[in-house]
């Protein structure tokens, strides 16, 4: 595995965590260091001895020193300093611009399977809309001044061109219709009476071509409709349909696959015997899905190193997540596999809290991996820093337009890295939430957005840039920020 050199510029060492109300910790990192203990350097911080022909190396350890064949004690080489966080994502967007690019060929995807994608190609009108003059209400056609004979036959949606009318005569059309030839208007049903002869008029003045939608109107044929680049709505398919198309060009969705890491892990029932219940696995496949993945296997490994080797060795998947593992203990078998691979090292630890162990690395040339910490806040911060900008790019996505909002309250900050915290939305202020420590959901599930909070924090009424959550417009923020 090899560190990438321009990491050594980057910023401030890492500083102890801050400890905040609620935080937690565990052996998956992210957690205060115990009272009287060494802070250890950000966890996937060490520097590789990558040999050429193996794969194989170890970790620098700063705490010890090397020993040469002939016995003389050497120091062992420096950690790099791990990435600021606006740093972070910008490296993992440019590495997804990296991707050769037959490996996101566009694809042609049928209407009902599009929703979600990107268009690969500008949106054409393969029709004039409408393709014919319709009538655009129910009521009747009429040609000429009235009063009108009204003909005993009506016009239809769906049917075959009616018959021509003539001057002084009407016919009972419905809305989408096709319009008679020499029809005039539309007179709307609420706007005509028939008199005891059955002939029609009209109760309010009238306008030559009312209530006609002329064959065009909305486009012609060869009119470019959507630019390329457009993110496929549901309004997208309608139009989409309405111009003639059965299928779509698309930028095809970057297949993710998760591996869920540790023994510690329940798949259902209570917490019991020092094992705790899984969040991220039942979490991170609809969170990547909005990011524009396609979650193609969710796998729970444990802590084994070989069958991590093996799954990261045969992954068909263009992005990796996997989740704990990424810090230095005896069971975080991360970095020693992307080790024995020997996968670039992209994003090595991140001035960011929660979540500073989270990596990035780079497998193949279309493959990369996003390792997130195992605590599940922390577990959320590395999947916007690092996961987000690389799957939008990958999918063809526009970055959304930063904005900012003033805090309600102060915000505590780390004295060196960035705090992302969960708030919601009031009016236009951002209210922080409690419960944001590293091993804590029930903030986030509460919340609309996470405020970015600079080295030293914030106080009331500063600005600062927010990041939206996917499900930021149907959140109804409980009693967690109160």
């Amino acid at each position: 595995m090899t560190a990438r050199s321009d990491l050594d510029d980057l910023g401030a060492e890492e500083a102890l965590a801050l400890v905040n109300e609620g935080n937690g910790s565990g052996r998956r990192g992210d957690g205060p260091a115990p009272a009287g203990s060494a802070v250890p350097a950000p966890s996937g911080e060490g520097v590789y001895d990558v040999d050429a022909d193996t794969g194989s190396g170890t970790d620098a350890d700063p705490g010890r020193t090397g020993t040469d064949p002939a016995g003389s004690s050497t120091p062992a080489p420096e950690r790099p300093r791990a990435t600021p966080w606006p740093r972070a994502r910008a490296i993992a967007e440019r590495a997804a611009r990296q991707v050769p690019r037959n490996a996101s060929a566009p694809v042609s995807v049928p209407l009902d399977a599009a929703l979600g994608l990107v268009l690969a190609a500008p949106l054409a009108a393969l029709t004039d809309l409408p393709s014919f003059d319709t009538s655009a209400m129910d009521g009747w056609a009429v040609a000429g001044p009235g009063p009108w004979a009204v003909r005993e036959a009506g016009v239809l949606a769906g049917h075959a061109q009616p018959e021509p009318l003539t001057d002084g005569t009407a016919v009972r059309i419905a809305t989408g219709a096709r319009i008679p030839h020499d029809t005039t208007a539309v007179l709307r049903s609420e706007h005509g009476r028939t008199d005891d002869k059955g002939r029609l008029h009209a109760t309010r003045d009238m306008s030559h071509g009312q209530d006609i939608r002329p064959r065009g109107q909305e486009c012609r044929s060869g009119d470019q409709l959507l630019p390329s680049g457009t993110f496929v709505t549901p309004a997208v398919l309608g139009l989409a349909a309405a111009a003639g198309y059965d299928t779509l060009a698309a930028i095809p969705r970057p297949r993710a696959e998760v591996l869920v890491l540790g023994d510690e892990l329940l798949t259902e029932g209570l917490p019991r015997d020092g094992l705790i219940r899984d969040a991220l696995g039942p979490m991170l496949p609809p969170w990547l899905r909005s990011l524009g993945a396609d979650v193609i296997a969710v796998r729970r490994l444990g802590d084994d190193a070989e069958a991590l080797y093996a799954a990261l060795r045969n992954s068909p998947a263009e992005i990796v997540v996997t989740t704990g593992g990424t810090a230095a203990g005896p069971v975080d078998h991360v970095h020693p596999t992307l080790r024995r691979l020997g996968a670039e090292l992209l994003v090595n630890g991140v001035q960011v809290r929660p979540g500073h162990p989270m990596l990035l690395a780079r497998l193949k040339g279309n493959q990369h991996l996003v390792g997130l910490p195992g605590n599940p806040l922390a577990a959320v911060s590395g999947l916007l820093t690092l996961a987000e900008p690389l799957l939008r790019t990958l999918a063809g996505r526009a970055a959304p337009d930063p904005y900012t909002l003033p805090l309600k309250d102060e915000v505590h900050g780390h004295p060196h890295d960035t705090r992302l915290v969960p708030v919601v939305l009031r009016g236009d202020r951002a209210v922080p939430l409690h419960y944001n420590g590293p091993a804590m959901l029930r903030g986030i599930a509460a919340a609309e957005a996470l405020a970015v909070v600079p080295p030293g924090g914030a106080r009331a009424g500063q600005e600062l840039e927010l990041l939206d959550l996917p499900w930021a417009a149907a959140t109804e923020a409980g009693e967690c920020f109160t």
